[in-house]
């Protein structure tokens, strides 16, 4: 699994947890809501200002959302 494919199904996986939806995340991440919708199919990369500011609505950590895309690369090896 390449890793803005990883990251995209942690970030819709944690989302869903979250119970918020891509139009939700978007808004309060002052994000496009097409923007989460391409980040959860694998088809953008998001930048470190984005991961922080996605981070931060999830309320977990930058770096526990960069282990869990790590790990979920992992699984495919």
């Amino acid at each position: 699994m390449r890793p803005e494919q990883a990251f995209g199904k942690v970030l819709r996986e944690l989302r869903v947890e979250k119970g918020l939806s891509q139009e939700k995340l978007a808004l309060e991440a002052n994000l496009d809501r097409t923007f989460i919708s391409l980040l959860e199919r694998g088809l953008r990369q998001p930048s470190f200002i984005t991961i922080l500011e996605i981070s931060k609505i999830l309320e977990v950590s930058a770096a526990h959302l960069v282990e869990l895309t790590e790990t979920e690369i992992k699984k495919e090896c």
